[in-house]
């Protein structure tokens, strides 16, 4: 019965079981930020911008078609994100409860920025930040200057509630 009403949110977590709730409750954060990242880049830079397709390499039916099989990606991790958040048992300390769902979701969010601004972008040349430009320098800097700060305030903030739990 009280493992049912965990899942159900309702109770708070063992004490033992703290290091393994607050570590799903960190991944959870960080699929959150990997859905809200892939979302707002296929919103604000695809679609309202229309900077970029996710596969540029082909015709202009099957750019859209890569766009919305990348928005069916984002949806789908937002979805596993929010299934995860539901069942995760409450910690003890609301405080450092919203400290992790943060961290996570600055790591996942950063983290998934920038494999999209090295891998992506330079590696694998699927599509540049902003197509049409001659300078994709500037792009490719902000890009992953950004993305590599967000991923380091999320790691700021895991190490310091590991501390504070410590």
């Amino acid at each position: 019965m009280a493992k049912q009403r965990q899942r159900q949110g309702g109770d708070a977590v063992a004490p033992q079981d703290l290091s393994s709730a607050v570590r799903s409750l960190l991944w959870s954060g960080a699929l959150l930020g990997i859905g809200v990242a892939g979302m707002l880049d296929e919103v604000v830079f695809h679609q309202l911008l229309r900077w970029h397709n996710f596969y540029i390499h082909t015709t202009l039916d099957w750019r859209i078609v890569s766009d919305g099989l990348f928005h069916a990606f984002s949806s789908l991790v937002l979805l596993l994100a929010a299934w995860r958040l539901w069942r995760q048992p409450r910690l003890h300390n609301r405080s450092d409860e919203a400290r992790v769902l943060v961290a996570g979701t600055l790591l996942g969010a950063g983290g998934f920025n920038f494999y999209d601004g090295t891998i992506q972008h330079k590696l694998l040349r699927l599509h540049p930040i902003r197509e049409g430009v001659a300078n994709q320098l500037p792009y490719d800097l902000v890009w992953n200057m950004v993305a590599f700060a967000v991923f380091l305030a999320g790691w700021w903030l895991w190490r310091n509630v590991q501390a504070r739990q410590a």
